[in-house]
């Protein structure tokens, strides 16, 4: 059983139960699958019943769907600090698509729920998106995208790459170390520049 810290109960108690069901589920599924994963079970571990829950989740798509926004807005903040971390610029770039696989490879559970629970509108178009993850990674490709080719084609063909690497990882076809995960995003972007 997970234990999920009190301080997701004491926030409750302030107030804010909808974040703290949203930080109870984000802590469950750090030990299982999102399929796994009950209404009942963030209630019990945030302390109010079953029915409180329905007041801001009125089923557990819309529980999985926020748990899916805070994740990319977990994941976003992960690349910005890759991107600055890498001195900005196509490192930065480069380190943003590192950022993307190690983010799937410390949050398994969350990163497949993710995708498997998009939050709605057309986030995973890339088209005026609203999930800053997303938008990222277009204003990057707007920057940095070979001559000639448009930058959504190469925000979709980086996405790809990371993405594509991630689940390779993910689902065990590949048993790789940081070092090659760098060189497989590195000579993509430093190809494409």
């Amino acid at each position: 059983m997970v234990t999920v810290s009190t301080s997701i109960k004491t926030a409750y108690h302030h107030g804010d139960l909808r974040s703290a069901l949203i930080e109870a589920g984000l802590a469950l599924l750090e030990a299982r699958a999102a399929d796994d994963l009950s209404l009942r079970e963030v209630a019990r571990a945030v302390g109010v019943s079953a029915t409180a829950v329905y007041r801001h989740f009125p089923d557990k798509a819309a529980l999985m769907g926020a748990l899916a926004v805070e994740g990319l807005d977990r994941l976003g903040r992960a690349q910005h600090a890759a991107y600055e971390a890498a001195g900005g610029g196509v490192a930065g770039f480069s380190a943003t698509g590192a950022a993307y696989v190690r983010f799937a490879l410390g949050n398994t559970a969350l990163f497949r729920m993710i995708f498997a629970n998009p939050p709605k509108g057309d986030v995973m178009e890339l088209a005026d998106v609203s999930v800053d993850a997303m938008r990222f990674l277009m204003e990057n490709a707007a920057k940095y995208a070979p001559a000639g080719v448009e930058p959504r084609v190469f925000a979709l063909q980086s996405w790809s790459i990371a993405h594509g690497l991630a689940m390779l990882i993910l689902d065990g076809q590949l048993h790789i170390d940081d070092a090659t995960i760098d060189a497989v995003i590195d000579a993509h972007v430093v190809h494409a520049s």
